[in-house]
């Protein structure tokens, strides 16, 4: 057991109190258990669709939900509780519904990406690898100024090409990278392999 030492603001100087992080990390995977299953019981699953043998984890049914909504923002919300936020970075599209409910809580602004041709002014462009080809997406020039603190946030990390394409356009930009958030995660598919070195927040995961 390691204690962990810090004040606590009284109304003259500091008291001190010991915490036991083992039981505080004991408290965080509860909770983080607690708010999968919770958010598991907003999400629809379709099976077949969008083709036989698939099954789809259906949001739509959580975004209809106020109570599953609110959760779904609160629980992407809590990492970054006393962080400095310049920009929240929304992934085309569904990063747009959960991204920008974050940045008016963080008091930041709101960057998209999004697939090329989209975007009106001048732009950079990152490919990434599809099983068949590849794709592309797009920020504009001038989102990002060097040295903010961002976030990039999408509904999905699956096999991680879309978020790896958004690091690459941050850090062209000069962005700093304080966490990526998503709200599913398919494990199966190891996305976080792709993009090693970053802090990833995912809320609910299925194999």
């Amino acid at each position: 057991m390691i204690p962990l030492v810090h004040p606590t603001a009284q109304s003259v100087g500091y008291t001190w109190r010991r915490v036991d992080t083992l039981h505080l990390f004991k408290d965080m995977l509860s909770t983080m258990t607690d708010l999968n299953r919770h958010l598991k019981q907003f999400i629809r699953d379709v099976p077949d669709f969008p083709i036989p043998g698939i099954m789809f984890r259906d949001i739509t049914t959580l975004l209809a939900s106020p109570e599953g909504f609110r959760a779904a923002i609160d629980g992407l919300l809590s990492p970054y509780t006393g962080e400095q936020i310049d920009k929240v970075v929304v992934i085309e599209s569904r990063g747009f519904i959960f991204g920008t409910p974050m940045a008016y809580a963080l008091n930041a602004g709101v960057v998209p990406v999004r697939k090329p041709g989209k975007l009106p002014a001048n732009t950079l462009t990152e490919e990434y690898d599809l099983e068949y080809g590849t794709n592309s997406l797009q920020i504009h020039t001038d989102a990002i100024e060097p040295g903010e603190r961002i976030i990039i946030v999408d509904d999905l990390l699956a096999t991680g090409g879309t978020v790896d394409a958004t690091i690459r356009l941050v850090r062209d930009l000069g962005g700093v990278i304080v966490g990526i958030s998503v709200l599913a995660e398919l494990t199966d598919l190891n996305g976080r392999d792709r993009i090693p070195g970053y802090t990833i927040h995912s809320l609910v995961q299925y194999p």
